[in-house]
C-alpha cells in the first residue's frame, strides 16, 4: 500500500508539474488538485487507500512538515523592519488575531452544542492561522500593491507561531476540564511555553551563527549549508521536546532567531522550502483528502458549515477591518484583506498533532469543523484568488493618482521568489 500511495502521488505531482504553466493564471491551485485527488482515490472515493491505513504516515508527514513550515516562515521575517514597515500586517496580528479567536469562540460556543466554550475557543485559535499559499495568484499578481502583497506574506508567515501557545494552553485546558488534577497539566504547559522558545533561542542563535562563522571559512560547502540549515530546525525541535518544552513553538523561535542574526545560512532554508519544503505540502494536502475529508464527511451537519462559512467571513473581516482603522486604506482593501485570510495547513497539521493525539472531548467535532472550513477556504480562495486580485489591482491603480496608503512603498522578503516584489 505505501508503495502504491508514492506511486500516485509522484504521479500527480508529475502531471501537475507538467500544465503547472498553464494552471498558474487559472482557478485550480495545486492545493486544490491535490485535495481533491486525494478525496476522488481514497476511502471516500474510489476506495484506492483503505480507510485508516496512512494514519501513521500521516502523523509523521504532519509533524516534519509542521516543523520545517514553522522554522522555515520565521526565518523569513526581519524583525527590525517589521517593527518600523510593516503596519498592516502588525496591526492584524497583534490586534485583529485575538479578535478572530473571542469571535471564533463565542461563535463555536454558540452554535456546535457539543463545545464548551474552551473547546470552541481550541476551534477558534487552530483556525486562526492563514495560509497564503491557498490565495497564490494574491501575493504574485503585480496589479495589487506591493504593501497588500507583502501584508499577506508576512501575517501568513508569523501568525501560525505566535498562534501556537494559545493553542497549547487551550488544548491543555481542554484535555482536563473537570479533572482534580487541572493544576498540574497547566503547569506542564507553561513549562512547554517557557522551555521551547528559550530552546528555540539558543539553538537558533548558537547553531546560526557557527553555522554562518564556519560557512564564511569556506569550511562548509553550499549544498550543506542547507542541510545543516535544516537540521537547525529538528535539533531544536527535539532538544526542546527532550528537556520538556514544546517543540513546535521551538522551532518557530529558531527559525526566527537564526533569520535575524544571519543571512548566509537563511538561504538554503529558502531554497529548501521552495522545493522539497513546497513538495510536502502538497503531499500533505493529498493525504488530507484521501483520509481527513471523507471521515469527517459523514459527520458535517448544517450548523458546522455554517460555521465554516462565518470563520471564513465575519469572523475575519471584522477584526481585520477594525485592526485596519485610520491607516488610511480604502473600503475595498478592507475587503481584501479581510477575505484573503484562508485557512490551510497549519490548520490541518494543528488538529492533528494537537487535538487528535491528546484525547480532547469534542475533539471528533473539532476535527469535522476544521476539515470543512480547510476544504471550503482551499477552494472559494482558490477559486477567488486570480479573480480577486485582478479586481482589486484595477480599483488599485485608479487610485494611485491621489497616492493612497495603499500605494506606500514596502520592503521585500528575503524570500518568497514568486510574490512578484523583485519585479515591482
Amino acid at each position: 500500500m505505501e508503495h502504491l500511495t508514492v506511486i500516485v502521488v509522484a504521479g500527480l505531482v508529475l502531471l501537475f508539474a507538467a500544465f503547472s504553466a498553464r494552471l498558474e493564471n487559472g482557478v485550480v491551485t495545486a492545493p486544490m488538485a491535490f485535495l481533491a485527488m486525494g478525496w476522488l482515490l481514497g476511502p471516500g472515493g474510489l476506495g484506492l487507500f483503505e480507510e485508516g491505513s496512512g494514519e501513521g504516515g500521516l502523523h509523521m508527514l504532519a509533524e516534519a512538515t509542521l516543523i520545517l513550515v514553522l522554522f522555515g516562515d520565521a526565518s523569513r521575517i526581519d524583525f527590525r523592519r517589521l517593527r518600523s514597515e510593516y503596519a498592516i500586517p502588525l496591526r492584524m496580528l497583534v490586534l485583529a488575531m485575538p479578535f478572530v479567536v473571542l469571535l471564533g469562540a463565542l461563535l463555536g460556543n454558540w452554535l456546535l452544542p457539543g463545545l464548551g466554550f474552551i473547546e470552541a475557543a481550541l476551534l477558534a485559535a487552530i483556525l486562526a492561522p492563514t495560509d497564503a499559499a491557498l490565495g497564490q495568484a494574491v501575493v504574485s499578481n503585480p496589479a495589487v500593491p506591493i504593501r497588500i502583497r507583502q501584508s499577506l506574506n508576512v501575517e501568513s508567515g508569523l501568525n501560525d507561531g505566535l498562534i501556537l501557545p494559545a493553542v497549547v494552553v487551550l488544548a491543555a485546558a481542554a484535555e482536563v476540564v473537570g479533572q482534580v488534577d487541572l493544576g498540574a497539566h497547566l503547569g506542564d504547559a507553561t513549562l512547554q511555553l517557557v522551555l521551547g522558545p528559550a530552546v528555540g533561542a539558543a539553538v537558533g542563535f548558537g547553531g546560526g551563527r557557527c553555522l554562518e562563522s564556519l560557512s564564511s571559512r569556506s569550511f562548509m560547502s553550499s549544498d550543506f549549508q542547507k542541510i545543516a540549515g535544516i537540521a537547525l530546525a529538528f535539533l531544536a525541535f527535539a532538544a526542546a521536546e527532550w528537556l520538556g518544552g514544546n517543540g513546535f513553538i521551538a522551532a518557530f523561535v529558531a527559525g526566527f532567531t537564526m533569520g535575524n542574526v544571519t543571512d548566509s545560512i537563511c538561504h538554503g532554508v529558502y531554497d529548501f522550502m521552495e522545493t522539497e519544503g513546497h513538495l510536502l505540502v502538497l503531499v500533505t494536502f493529498f493525504v488530507f483528502g484521501a483520509f481527513m475529508v471523507p471521515g469527517a464527511a459523514a459527520q458535517i451537519t448544517g450548523p458546522v458549515m455554517i460555521y465554516a462559512l462565518l470563520s471564513l467571513t465575519i469572523v475575519r473581516m471584522i477584526p481585520t477591518s477594525l485592526s485596519l482603522s485610520g491607516l488610511g486604506l480604502g473600503a475595498p482593501t478592507h475587503l481584501f484583506l479581510g477575505w484573503f485570510g484562508p485557512r490551510g495547513l497549519a490548520s490541518i497539521l494543528f488538529s492533528l498533532l494537537v487535538v487528535e493525539r491528546m484525547g480532547i472531548a469534542g475533539g471528533d467535532q473539532i476535527l469535522t469543523a476544521v476539515v470543512a472550513t480547510v476544504t471550503l477556504s482551499v477552494f472559494a480562495h482558490g477559486m477567488s484568488a486570480q479573480p480577486a486580485a485582478t479586481a482589486y489591482g484595477h480599483w488599485a491603480e485608479r487610485r494611485r493618482a491621489v497616492r493612497e496608503a495603499e500605494h506606500l512603498p514596502a520592503p521585500a522578503l528575503r524570500a518568497r521568489r514568486d510574490d512578484g516584489a523583485a519585479r515591482t
